[in-house]
């Protein structure tokens, strides 16, 4: 724990962290929350579905723009305006759907609020790169942000479904709402850690993509959020068509809870070998682990085959992260987390989206197909594009005059 205690104690690190956890715990509710707003509202599962796929669409399309407006102009002028936005698409939501109006322009709605939603948790990276550098307590650092989004993902939709059960799905947006204004607009104020705007020099029609080894990297982070969608949809409908469908949240948190340790015990550890390597073995891993699952046929063994994927997938998300930082420069450091987080909200949607076609289609157990075959692919991608993410090609990036626009 010294590890993570020496991160902690960085100077200025509490004042950024507790506002940050209070805004980013409703971005964990934000895309559940549409859908039970949505069904709520029209009765129709089909239309929040498409509701809450746009929202976490456009969260992937806009987040990368949004990161990279907070390199150059830093990182309060871009959030303030960011969360007024974002207040007024989610507001408008919750009115349209109180009035229980047509599916199309709640579609609208929620795929501007989810646009228009903080990426806090891009900038608390930010900050965590500024403040160490390119030292081994930044991947401490890193580890203690994966444990946070993991906390965030385990707390928020039980806090959503207690609000949406206990009183309506509008009273749980509108609390979720509260908190993400008040958690952003503070740690937007707090000025210890942030990085100081970075003007560009080099323009570029693809952005921060073109930079060796981000677009691999982007592209395994949709594999990785394959994970999380497809096992929501798949756990859930398998243990109904077990007859035991109250199963389901315990082994999710298994899955959670193990992903909790792994973190932490990944943050831990000086490794000696290097990230790319270890990012091809994590994912390579976590595609076997993922396969065990299709053939649990009984509630143990998922809980077993979740446990195990949990236990691998918060080293995978940990070991992009630290190797994204290694290969762009710090002006564009902000942009590439947030195609990191975009990618993985993405895959979390297309996971999702799957899964329940395949579940209504064939049948509950073929939800688990998906996670295998995504993340197989993703650590072929990685061990063929290995070369492209050695840190010494980002270093030699990074010393360049690159910047993108």
């Amino acid at each position: 724990m010294k590890s993570y205690l020496a991160v902690l104690g960085s100077p200025g690190a509490w004042r950024f962290l507790v506002p940050a956890f209070l805004a980013r715990l409703p971005y964990a509710m934000l895309q559940l929350g549409i859908l039970l707003l949505v069904q709520w509202s029209t009765g129709s599962y089909g239309a929040a579905g498409i509701a809450a796929a746009a929202a976490a669409v456009a969260q992937a399309l806009a987040g990368p723009q949004t990161g990279r407006l907070a390199d150059r102009y830093g990182q309060p002028k871009v959030l303030v305006p960011q969360v007024a936005v974002h207040a007024v698409a989610l507001g408008a939501l919750l009115v349209l759907a109180s009035a229980h109006t047509s599916a199309l322009p709640l579609v609208a709605a929620a795929a501007l609020a989810g646009a228009s939603v903080p990426q806090v948790g891009s900038m608390v990276r930010a900050r965590w790169a500024h403040l160490l550098g390119r030292s081994e307590r930044l991947g401490t650092a890193f580890a203690l942000e994966s444990i946070t989004d993991e906390l965030t993902f385990t707390l928020a939709p039980v806090l959503l479904v207690a609000l949406s059960t206990g009183f309506s799905p509008v009273w749980a947006l509108l609390t979720a709402l509260v908190m993400v204004v008040a958690g952003t607009l503070v740690f937007a104020a707090v000025r210890g850690g942030a990085p100081e705007p970075i003007p560009v020099r080099v323009r570029s029609r693809r952005g921060v993509l073109r930079l060796r080894g981000v677009a691999v990297l982007a592209v395994a982070f949709v594999a990785l959020g394959t994970v999380f969608g497809s096992l929501q949809v798949g756990i859930t409908s398998y243990t109904a068509a077990l007859g035991q469908a109250a199963a389901a949240g315990p082994i999710y948190a298994s899955f959670s809870g193990a992903s909790f340790v792994g973190g932490i015990l990944y943050g831990v550890v000086r490794w000696r070998i290097g990230a790319p390597v270890r990012l091809a073995v994590t994912v390579g891993l976590l595609c076997a682990t993922t396969a065990a699952l299709t053939l649990a046929g009984s509630i143990p063994l998922l809980y077993g085959g979740a446990a195990m994927a949990g236990f691998v997938i918060a080293p995978a998300v940990i070991t992009g992260y630290t190797l994204v930082e290694t290969l762009v420069p710090a002006e564009v450091r902000t942009e590439a987390f947030t195609w990191l987080n975009g990618s993985i909200g993405l895959g979390i949607a297309t996971g999702a989206a799957v899964a329940g076609q395949l579940v209504d289609r064939v049948g509950a157990p073929l939800a688990f197909v998906v996670p295998p075959v995504t993340t197989g692919l993703a650590a072929l991608l990685v061990l063929l594009f290995l070369r492209r993410l050695r840190a010494e090609t980002g270093v030699a990036e990074a010393r360049r005059p690159v910047t993108v626009s």
